[in-house]
């Protein structure tokens, strides 16, 4: 139990560094709580809810996998490389292909409701 205990520690410390290391993932945390709100004020169904829910935890998770690539490309590469440079904006291609998606996820769910 304390092994498991221990996991959930590391998982913690890993989403306070995200948070207080990366701008991208204030901003996207920022943007989920505005959306939240936005849900509970339009009364979103249980359905929406779940859409929604699936957008943010995909954007979040997509820049926490973001973070711990470019830590890792900074540890084995940390003078200027190309190859280095190409995985980083691949990892930063996929954070805003999931972006894109939560986007219009939520146009698709708010925007009748606010017309």
């Amino acid at each position: 139990m304390n092994k498991l205990l221990q996991s959930f520690g590391y998982a913690f410390k890993g989403l306070a560094y995200a948070f207080r290391s990366q701008l991208n993932f204030k901003l996207h945390c920022v943007a989920a709580v505005l959306v939240l709100a936005l849900g509970w004020y339009v009364q979103l169904s249980v359905a929406e809810w779940l859409w929604i829910s699936l957008a943010i935890a995909l954007v979040l998770a997509a820049e926490l996998f973001n973070t711990a690539i470019e830590v890792l490309v900074d540890l084995v590469s940390p003078n200027w490389n190309e190859q280095a440079g190409r995985v980083k904006d691949v990892a930063a291609g996929a954070v805003l292909l999931i972006a894109l998606l939560a986007l219009v996820v939520g146009l698709f769910i708010f925007v009748p409701k606010l017309s």
